[in-house]
């Protein structure tokens, strides 16, 4: 093995142990969540230290388009890619031998660059380390299987079971439902094994063909990697058995949304959760959190909910949040306290969208969270009924959510300016060319009506 092999992870060593590497994929996450970067010979990649991408991807749509940049001129000038090899893994699912690296990006000076979004949460996890804190999480993610869909304006329909049936809707933790794309669920694991990845658990989640992914707690930032990767590795064993693995908030009319739930808590430098007391009551950092997320999260849900299909996730009815109501073990708050020993007191953020960029999810809502911490206000009174009754609290639409960012100066400051400004205008600019899109339902009901 090469010298920088040995300085993987376990798994990614055991994946190449006895066989020539062929390819390594050097990659960073764009606004989007999109790994960009480039493949290279193994052979060459082990003769370079770092490599080069233009600044101009962190100023690109989801439709390709490009953004002016508004902190100056568009000159696309080269950033610095520096391998982390802690995060080195398997590709299993290519035709050769090939490990993915995801690289730190710096500028030519060596400083890290603020518009990357793996670097935008590194910046809060380091707020928590200044004040003596470790923030951990644990997510879940959501997705649906589809049948194959290659003509956009055809709607999104379940895909065929092993029965010969489509999937079927209201099956919530069906073992039976689940079994129906078995196969894609073993390749998933057995990717997951090869990349070195824990799945703490799988099942079938309450729409048609609704998966549900949950991943053991631990670091912030090694969780939106493997988030980031599982991401890209699901879409794969999917399209091996003839099916498409979407993320979208909502991709089927009359089904519920995919989110991306964020459990969180937070211990200090002797591994104590700052949640419970000695006794294992709740502490008032505990609250102080709570009511942080309370005052602070509509103005992330621009970075919780990306996209203009985010905002139809937001419904009542359909088991997603619509509130920022906090309450112990009640899934109808957006903030939801789940059973748990003292040691494991946590908050669950309900209202991120699995559409998320995994680094800019954990981002903002850990920083609504540090925030509380630091403003020491406790939230609302505990939410008792059914909260899905309650006030819709949350912006509208992106626009809306877009304003709402724009007017939070202390949620700038702790996920930077420059890489809000830049974000900001990617997004308005993804706003801007849907409003120019005719739906097929304002051809239907207006073409002649109106």
């Amino acid at each position: 093995m090469t010298d920088w092999i040995t300085q993987c992870p376990e798994a990614a060593q055991a994946y190449v142990e006895g066989r020539r590497l062929d390819e390594v994929e050097c990659i960073v996450a764009d606004l989007a969540g999109v790994a960009r970067g480039k493949a290279m010979p193994a052979s060459k990649f082990a003769h370079q230290k770092h490599f080069y991408l233009p600044n101009s991807i962190f100023l690109q749509t989801i439709t390709g388009e490009w953004t002016d940049n508004p902190m100056g001129a568009f000159t696309e000038p080269d950033m610095i890619l520096v391998p982390d090899y802690s995060t080195a893994t398997a590709a299993p699912w290519t035709a050769d031998w090939t490990l993915q690296v995801i690289h730190d990006v710096q500028d030519q000076a060596g400083n890290p660059v603020s518009l990357a979004p793996r670097n935008v949460l590194k910046r809060v996890v380091d707020l928590y380390k200044a004040e003596g804190w470790t923030p951990i999480v644990a997510p879940e993610m959501e997705f649906f299987l589809v049948a194959r869909n290659t003509d956009p304006n055809q709607p999104i329909i379940p895909p065929m079971g092993r029965s010969g049936r489509r999937a079927a809707a209201k099956q919530a933790y069906s073992m039976s439902a689940i079994d129906e794309y078995g196969k894609v669920i073993d390749d998933i694991y057995d990717y997951a094994e090869l990349q070195g990845f824990e799945i703490d658990g799988i099942l079938q989640e309450g729409g048609a063909g609704q998966i549900e992914i949950n991943l053991a707690h631990g670091d912030p930032i090694n969780l939106a990697d493997q988030i980031f990767f599982f991401k890209r590795m699901i879409r794969e064993a999917a399209l091996r058995h003839d099916c498409f693995a979407t993320f979208m908030a909502k991709p089927i009319e009359g089904e519920p949304g995919s989110a991306m739930h964020i459990h969180q808590s937070v211990v200090d430098a002797q591994g104590n959760n700052i949640f419970s007391d000695a006794q294992g009551n709740e502490t008032d950092m505990f609250l102080h959190c709570i009511g942080g997320l309370q005052r602070h999260l509509p103005s992330v849900i621009a970075l919780l909910a990306p996209y203009v299909n985010s905002y139809r996730r937001y419904i009542p009815d359909f088991a997603a949040p619509i509130n920022l109501e906090w309450g112990r073990d009640n899934r109808t708050t957006g903030l939801r306290v789940p059973i748990s020993g003292p040691e494991a007191r946590r908050i669950e953020n309900r209202l991120a969208g699995m559409d998320t960029n995994p680094y800019l999810g954990l981002a903002a809502t850990l920083a609504c969270a540090y925030l509380g911490l630091k403003e020491q206000q406790g939230p609302r009174p505990e939410y008792l009924g059914d909260a899905y009754t309650g006030t819709d609290e949350l912006p509208a639409n992106l626009g809306d959510a877009l304003d709402v960012l724009a007017g939070n100066d202390p949620i700038r400051d702790v996920l930077g300016e420059e890489f809000c400004t830049v974000y900001e205008a990617v997004k308005r600019n993804e706003y801007k060319e849907f409003l120019q899109v005719i739906s097929p339902w304002e051809r239907e009901h207006l073409l002649l009506n109106v």
